[in-house]
């Protein structure tokens, strides 16, 4: 009764909750949003970009499906590029076009076609949120024109004479585009891994702050980087090495405006001869020899410093049982040799002029002071934790959308399937518990700030989800930095992946962890991302008859000639789920100017007999409260428990 009579503030009598009734239920039947799932962006931009202007190859199918025969290839084209790129490509048409007015109105009349069908499975109310303001009025006008009455034909065909004749074509045909784009995808789902490697996370960043509906699944990139703007020490340092390993600095100095100038006047001086041979970066970026030897030089210089930072944190937290990364101590000076579990190697350089074998991780006054400035700079960059607090507010471990459960990396398991016990800060977790509890220090390492040994335990943890065996981000018994950079035999590489990796193509495992988070495993499915799927080695993204995706498939450059792609999408519609593979993306200009899209091609279909609706998904089931919630207000009204108000 106390519930229902707030509710009777805002339905205040029985034909407001009536008609309430009437709408939610004809929402329930509306065709349910599409949905699309990206991973492993790796700060890929301009492929992002065009993936998300293209809905992945959804706009282009559309527009072939209305328009079939009657337009060219090369209309159809041309459209589609518009649609992606609609400032640029008015430009140039502006350039070439000799009968701009009837240009306009061909183009405005095909961008309302393809309007309404992209629009017709939301409610007006929907569609009018997503309207533009300024063209709010005019665009719902045409959307809801019916080209089967003759009494309005000329009322439209004036509005879009008046558009063009007051000179506002351009400014329209940019948000009919805009719209078009917005409603081509409902909910974005991006699986983890949005930094590092590629050049432009921030541009990436940029636009998820500003995307109308998206959820992040932290990948373990994303976890470092947020440890970096906490305050992490071995995470800011880490971070940096691997920005200086793919020479990607702008994203470090113009985009987050953290001055690198101290590491890199302590790293040309301590390594003023060393031509750091395993440090020099890697990736397209063009460099003069100055700045790719200087980049070499700070590259070493932070991954000292990582490791020295790292063992500070294992010697801290036994916990963590990572004993066996602590290197720094094993090494020989005098043979030039390194203890890795037990097996003597020789080291492919020896000159540490910062290591004191008797302190090996024990940072200089010298390092200490270079540290001291680079952190000051993460966590004072205004632009870096803005990004950081989106990851935080949009972000999680896992998410469970429409039956699906989406999360990066993996589960900790055990080699016969079952679901791996983790202690964590002291008690014992399974499955969604422990990832609940990761997610609430994650976010108590962050926004806690004070400086208390609570505060830094959290931030060592998150460090530990980075590189430590049971993180579910991470998901292999140790990571072999070290041994990468300085050991030449590749057998100390090697990094085993939990089970999880091997067990998730067999169904029974996959149905196993569906029902750990609650969900129904013949109808559900698992969507990760953070392993490339090899598929010139001819490794499939589908796993276990059909229950779990893989949709790492290369955005990141670094990756591609791995991978023999350029990333996959997932997309869920109302006729069921499709995984998309695409070639790589050249560049905007090229796309732009050759209107040459992203070839995608359809790997698999899991199609439904019947359509899919709004009622079987997340938000059909809150309506269904909703409805009922009304019907016993509607009950009260009618039998006079709640009196009517006027």
């Amino acid at each position: 009764m106390k519930y229902l009579k707030l509710l009777s503030n805002q339905y205040k009598n029985i034909n407001s909750a009536a008609t309430e009734i009437i709408n939610l239920k004809a929402i329930l039947n509306l065709p349910k949003g599409t949905e699309h799932f990206v991973s492993d962006i790796h700060g890929e931009a301009d492929s992002f970009s065009h993936v998300l202007r293209n809905a992945s190859g959804v706009i282009k199918n559309q527009i072939s499906a209305i328009f079939g025969e009657s337009l060219r290839s090369s209309e159809k084209k041309s459209l589609a590029t518009l649609i992606y790129y609609p400032e640029q490509k008015l430009e140039k048409m502006t350039e070439t076009e000799e009968e701009m007015a009837e240009w306009y109105k061909i183009t405005l009349h095909r961008l309302v076609k393809i309007c309404k069908v992209v629009s017709s499975k939301y409610t007006r109310s929907k569609v009018r949120k997503a309207l533009p303001k300024e063209f709010a009025y005019i665009i719902e006008e045409l959307l809801h024109e019916n080209s089967a009455s003759m009494d309005k034909d000329m009322y439209y065909t004036e509005i879009i004479h008046t558009i063009i004749d007051l000179g506002q074509a351009d400014r329209f045909i940019v948000a009919m585009c805009n719209l078009i784009q917005r409603l081509a995808i409902d909910q974005l789902h991006v699986i983890g891994d949005i930094y590092d490697r590629g050049p432009h996370a921030a541009r990436i960043m940029d636009i998820l702050s500003h995307y109308h509906s998206v959820d992040i699944q932290w990948g373990n990139h994303d976890i470092a980087w947020m440890g970096a703007a906490a305050g992490c020490q071995a995470l800011i340092c880490n971070v940096l090495r691997i920005q200086t390993r793919y020479a990607n600095l702008d994203t470090i100095e113009e985009d987050y405006g953290i001055n690198l100038l101290p590491l890199a006047t302590f790293a040309m001086d301590k390594y003023a001869g060393d031509p750091c041979e395993q440090f020099k970066p890697k990736g397209d970026e063009v460099l003069s020899d100055k700045d790719f030897n200087m980049i070499a030089k700070m590259h070493k210089a932070i991954s000292i410093m990582q490791w020295k930072m790292e063992g500070q944190i294992i010697k801290r937290r036994p916990e963590f049982r990572m004993e066996n990364r602590l290197l720094l101590d094993k090494i020989d000076f005098e043979k030039g040799t390194v203890l890795v579990d037990g097996v003597e190697y020789p080291m492919n350089d020896m000159n540490f002029p910062t290591i004191d074998p008797k302190d090996p991780y024990k940072l200089t006054e010298e390092e200490q002071e270079v540290m001291d400035k680079v952190k000051s700079s993460f966590v004072n960059s205004e632009k870096l934790q803005q990004h950081v607090r989106v990851l935080y507010h949009k972000g999680s471990m896992y998410t469970i959308f429409n039956s699906n459960l989406l999360f990066h990396g993996g589960i900790p398991m055990n080699a016969d399937g079952t679901l791996k016990e983790v202690t964590f800060r002291g008690k014992k977790y399974i499955g969604m518990e422990y990832l609940d509890a990761v997610e609430r220090t994650m976010r108590e390492g962050y926004f806690n700030k004070a400086h208390t040994e609570a505060k830094r335990e959290c931030m060592d943890y998150i460090w530990y989800m980075w590189c430590g065996e049971d993180s579910p981000l991470f998901g292999k018994k140790k990571m072999t930095t070290f041994e990468r950079y300085f050991i030449d035999d590749k057998t100390t590489h090697k990094e085993e992946k939990n089970p999880y990796y091997t067990l998730r193509n067999e169904e029974s495992v996959c149905e196993h962890v569906l029902e750990a988070f609650g969900l129904d495993p013949k109808s559900s499915h698992i969507v990760n991302g953070h392993v490339p799927v090899k598929v010139v080695k001819g490794e499939s993204p589908i796993k276990a008859n059909g229950r779990l995706f893989v949709i790492d498939g290369g955005f990141s450059k670094a990756y591609q000639k791995e991978t023999g792609i350029a990333g996959y999408t997932l997309i869920y519609n109302s006729h069921g789920m499709v995984l998309v593979s695409h070639e790589p993306f050249v560049s905007t200009d090229r796309a732009i100017a050759e209107e040459k899209d992203i070839l995608s091609s359809t790997v698999a279909l899991q199609y439904t007999q019947d359509r899919i609706r709004v009622k079987d998904t997340d938000i059909g089931k809150k309506l269904q409260e909703s409805i009922a919630e009304l019907e016993k207000l509607l009950y009260a009204y009618q039998n006079g428990i709640i009196k009517e108000q006027q």
